[in-house]
């Protein structure tokens, strides 16, 4: 079978509903195993609005892979976090002969991946997709055609796929717990979106961490991990918890955004608030004071993420394997250190 097939026929054919079958493509919970099997199957057997090119992929080498990001987001102009993540996996494929190309999505094309140029032109032999906010169906959609694929700082729930991630767990909290040992005892957590991977391990982190302490988390969630978000929300922890001592914030920009709001309201840093960012990005070394940081070795997730892609592309049968990249702690003025 050729056609197109929308979600209504996938739905007819398997038996489901055309709630199900968007459960699948989203990732979502409330499916069987073996449901999202099937449908994830057809999809490539009938060819889910597929142009064929993804399939010939693993035969016809182009030596380019591409790198991809979200276009409205990690503006590495407020931070600049990704390029050293493309430096690291171009460093690597130039080892190999094989050339990088970066790209970015427009919401548009993440939501229609059939558009996706990059693989309908049959310009690459494979993607390293990056950032949490890249859907679900986009990466769905793409695996379905059979096309090599990585993910960084992103997971699916409910789905295998090979994906690179920072131990975001251990680096916040182990970024609570040398708050909680400096003698902080109301600590809140600027987070991101909930439904990045980063946002709920680093919450988990920070929660463990008080919880061990018997202390009581408290946790303000933003759409956006931004400068502006971080000030937005620090002003809203600041009038719920107006006698917080400490923040760890979900990463650098936002926790640059609270240092904004904190010193604008009066409050010194660190011998009224400290502050604890996440990622170490270069301008965690520029503000005043000098932030505390978890450092991500973003480079080695470049390399990580291409050099599982170029054996994802070698041997397509390989199964799916979460990586993990360690963390540690950058102590500086922000905490007292």
């Amino acid at each position: 079978m050729t056609a197109k097939l929308t979600q209504k026929q996938l739905a007819h054919q398997l038996g489901v509903s055309v709630a199900t079958i968007s459960r699948v493509l989203n990732d979502k919970p409330g499916v069987s195993d073996e449901i999202r099997e099937r449908v994830l199957e057809l999809m490539a057997q009938a060819g889910y609005a597929p142009n064929g090119a993804a399939r010939s992929l693993a035969t016809s080498r182009t030596g380019l892979i591409a790198f991809v990001v979200h276009q409205s987001s990690h503006d590495s102009r407020e931070d600049p976090f990704y390029p050293f993540i493309v430096a690291g996996a171009e460093s690597f494929l130039g080892s190999q002969q094989v050339h990088i190309l970066f790209t970015s999505l427009d919401d548009d094309t993440m939501q229609k991946p059939q558009n996706f140029t990059a693989v309908a032109e049959r310009r690459v032999d494979g993607l390293i997709l990056a950032g949490p906010d890249i859907s679900p169906n986009f990466i769905l959609y793409h695996l379905s055609q059979g096309v090599p694929l990585v993910i960084i700082d992103n997971c699916l729930q409910n789905s295998e796929v090979n994906c690179v991630l920072n131990d975001d767990f251990g680096g916040e909290y182990q970024a609570a717990r040398h708050l909680i040992q400096k003698g902080r005892r109301k600590i809140v957590f600027l987070s991101g979106p909930l439904e990045w991977v980063s946002s709920r391990e680093r919450g988990r982190g920070y929660a463990h961490a008080l919880s061990e302490a018997h202390l009581s988390p408290q946790m303000v969630y933003a759409a956006e991990t931004t400068i502006a978000s971080g000030e937005q929300a620090m002003a809203e922890a600041l009038e719920r918890w107006p006698d917080l001592d400490g923040v760890c914030a979900a990463n650098d920009a936002m926790a640059i955004g609270a240092m904004r709001v904190l010193t604008s309201s009066g409050r010194r840093i660190p011998h009224d608030v400290a502050v604890f960012g996440f990622d170490d990005i270069g301008w965690s070394t520029l503000t005043t004071p000098p932030l505390s940081t978890v450092h991500v070795y973003k480079r080695q997730l470049g390399v990580l993420a291409a050099q599982r892609l170029l054996d994802v592309i070698a041997d397509p049968e390989l199964p799916p394997v979460k990586v993990i990249s360690g963390t540690r702690l950058i102590l500086r003025q922000s905490t007292g250190d």
